[in-house]
This record gives C-alpha cells, structure tokens and sequence, in this order.
C-alpha cells in the first residue's frame, strides 16, 4: 500500500489538536479496532509513507512490527514506543492486529513545544521514552478510549508548551515562511518567500535547514508535492495542477514521479 495513492486514513480515528497547539500538531491518530474495519485493514500491510519531515510519535498499544528507514529496518517490540522524523520514505509493516496511538507534529512543531529538536533525529528510530515520561506512557497504554488517551498526551504537551513561554525566533520565522507559501497558494520560489519576510535567500536557508533539517526549497516541493496529490487522488475530474503552482499537467506528472517514483497512470 501506497501512501496517498490509497486512503490509509479510512483504518484510524483521527482528532485535530486544542487551539492553542494547532499550529504545532497536525493531528492525534489510533488504529480503528472497530470490528467492522477488520476486514479492511487487511488490506493495508505493508505501508509506504513518503518523506514529510513531520515528527511523529509512535505509541504501540498492540503487537510488534517492523519500521523501514533508507536502508535499515528495525524491529518495534510489543509495548515499545517511538519517535521518527519522516524525512525520507517510510515502510511500516503493518499486521491486522496493529493497535497505535499517534501524534503527529508539524515542522518545527515538537522543538516549539517540548524544546527537542527534529534535526537530530534524522534517519533515526528514537525510543519513546527519551523524550516523554514513562508514567505517561503507562497510562496512555492502558484500557481507556481514544479520547481519554488524546486528553492525556495534550494535557501534558500543553502544560509544557506554556511553561516553555515565546517562541524561538528560528522557528517564528520558519513558521511564517511556510505559512506565507501556502498563502500564496504554492506559487512562489524560496527567494520570493525571502523577499515577503524581508530576510535573504541566505538566511532562510539556514533558517530551514536549522529547525526542519532541509533546505526551503526542498521543504517546498514536497509540501506542494503532497497537498496536489491529495487533491488529484480526491478529485481527478476537477484537479487543476497550476492551482499549485505547476505549469501544467506533465510538469505536476514529472513531479510526482519524482516524489513517488509511480506514475499517475497507474491510478487513474
């Protein structure tokens, strides 16, 4: 299974962050052990994600599997708990009995709120309990519902996200950067980005490559990449390329082949 190209989403329970941490998280997840979506989640094993640079954690409710990171593989032992960052292509291998508790920051997201830095834990698959406290975990894991599991992680996240107070100017500007090319709807170039924040091309490089771990430029192409095969996937008919920023509908097609390395006729 293909991120994307198939809807993964169908097989878990999603919900969107408080106010105060929806720019930093994108979203709380688990597996669907709703009876009815058995059958479905057979179908999704292994799973490809493609690179996001998005830190995300990992808390395993369920059995063991396996994570595929570049070249390596590891092993996620049952109770075992993880953290990676999605900078290049992902291959979990999923089993029906899967039971995972996510929380998927955005960019910059985690450093904001629990002052960690993504940067550091490229190309790597980072135990959980660096980063939280074990009896939060334990408590996470145990028989509660999926609401009771995200009130716990965002009571805490939040309780640290106002004690660590204001922003890191890096991450500000980074923020501001990302936010100003989606404004402008993914048409503009990293040094048009750089001339709207008043800042050089030079700075919002270091900038990027500082909080995210990539270059803007690189950041921008697969943040454009994902949000129009999104829209592709979810509407063919009425899919628009240059409402993305691509010149037409080959350029957006060489693209995605690049990010993918599928081609969009398979799916059509």
């Amino acid at each position: 299974m293909v991120e994307i190209f198939q809807n993964i989403r169908k097989i878990y329970k999603f919900k969107i962050p408080c106010g105060e941490l929806v720019n930093y998280i994108e979203f709380y997840s688990q597996s669907n052990s709703d009876c009815s979506f058995q059958g479905m989640r057979n179908e999704f094993s292994p799973v490809k994600m493609f690179p996001s640079w998005t830190p995300t954690f990992y808390i395993n409710l369920g059995a063991p599997y396996y994570i595929d990171l570049k070249d390596s593989r590891f092993y996620v032992k049952k109770g075992e708990d993880v953290l990676i960052l999605r900078n290049g292509d992902v291959t979990r291998h999923k089993l029906p009995t899967d039971n995972i508790f996510t929380v998927k920051f955005n960019p910059g997201g985690m450093e904001t709120i629990l002052g960690f830095n993504q940067v550091s834990i490229i190309d790597q698959v980072i135990n959980l309990t660096q980063i939280l406290p074990s009896e939060l975990l334990r408590k996470i894991k145990q028989s509660i519902s999926f609401e009771e599991r995200v009130e716990l992680i965002e009571s805490y996240l939040l309780e640290i996200f106002v004690k660590r107070g204001d922003q890191d100017h890096y991450i500000n500007i980074v923020n501001n950067c990302i936010g100003e090319y989606r404004a402008s709807g993914m048409q503009l170039n990293t040094s048009k980005v750089a001339e709207r924040m008043f800042i050089t091309s030079k700075t919002i490089n270091r900038y990027f490559n500082r909080v995210i771990g990539a270059s803007p430029k690189s950041y921008f192409s697969i943040l454009r990449g994902r949000n129009a095969l999104t829209g592709f996937i979810n509407d063919k008919e009425n899919f628009i390329p240059m409402s993305y920023g691509y010149y037409d509908l080959s350029h957006f097609h060489k693209d995605i082949v690049n990010f993918t390395g599928q081609r969009l006729t398979k799916h059509l």
